[in-house]
């Protein structure tokens, strides 16, 4: 564990909520939180609010040119140019809130107790303490960035400071020794530390290929390092709801119809 002084801004934090949460942080004079554009849900009095390109951190290139293609890269990762910053310009202490897009957890990392850097999935940030970079991670292998479920470019954050992702479902934590493996499927994965190798493994077996259900690949990871997992991928719920909404029953309709919903769960 590092005790080394923080470069980046130092913030306290309050998780809210279980299924739908948000994180309330709390800004002395002068400190700044930066956050995807429209996650802020609520701000007190005295806070100001300010789009910027990228992330504002000291590793984001100067100049216009330089700061509008570190935004741009941010495009490959599935967010938005802009991000935005909120500073408490008042005296004393005031407070932000950011919200969880879906239901699941918000994830606090310390980033000086994580070794300064977690690779994590394309939309898994929600916010963080200015300084926090939020940079670009490419899957160098080629299996990976095609079957690994998050394609080449993953979310890098790098620094000092608290950073808060966001995941579906139920998020769990685990720290693997060195060479010790574990299989996810490959939409499940939320972030690992960099010291974490990321691979992809085939499914063996003819019927497990055909009717196994679990998708043709793995996500292996081999430690040392810490991997942090999600229960219901936000892609696995979306396909639910559209496959859900366009089923159309036969019987739909029928008193017999409706009589069979009520009892297969769909009334």
């Amino acid at each position: 564990m590092s005790t080394a002084p923080r470069v980046n801004h130092e913030i306290d934090y309050k998780l809210y909520g279980e299924e739908m949460q948000f994180v309330e942080i709390e800004l002395d004079q002068n400190e700044t939180a930066i956050a995807e554009s429209g996650s802020m849900m609520m701000m007190e009095d005295g806070i100001q609010m300010e789009t910027i390109f990228g992330d504002g951190s000291a590793q984001q290139p100067t100049g216009f040119f330089g700061k509008l293609v570190s935004a741009g890269k941010r495009v490959l990762t599935g967010e938005s140019l802009f991000m935005t910053a909120f500073t408490n310009t008042a005296g004393g202490k005031r407070k932000v809130s950011f919200a969880a897009p879906y239901t699941g957890k918000i994830i606090p990392m310390d980033l000086q107790q994580l070794g300064g850097t977690i690779i994590c999935q394309k939309d898994a940030f929600l916010c963080a303490a200015k300084g926090v970079s939020v940079g670009l991670h490419f899957q160098r292998k080629l299996g990976v960035g095609i079957f690994g479920g998050e394609g080449f470019i993953m979310q890098k954050l790098e620094g000092d400071g608290m950073a808060f992702l966001h995941a579906g479902g139920y998020i769990v934590e685990k720290e693997l020794k060195a060479g010790e493996i574990l299989k996810i499927d490959t939409g499940c994965v939320v972030g690992y530390s960099p010291t974490v190798q990321f691979d992809i493994e085939f499914v063996k077996g003819i019927k497990n290929f055909m009717f196994g259900g679990e998708g043709l690949f793995f996500a292996k990871l081999q430690g040392p390092g810490k991997v942090w997992i999600q229960s219901l991928p936000i892609s696995r719920l979306a396909g639910r709801i559209v496959a859900y909404g366009t089923y159309k029953r036969k019987e739909e309709g029928s008193v017999l119809g409706g009589l069979g919903n009520l009892f297969d769960g769909r009334e």
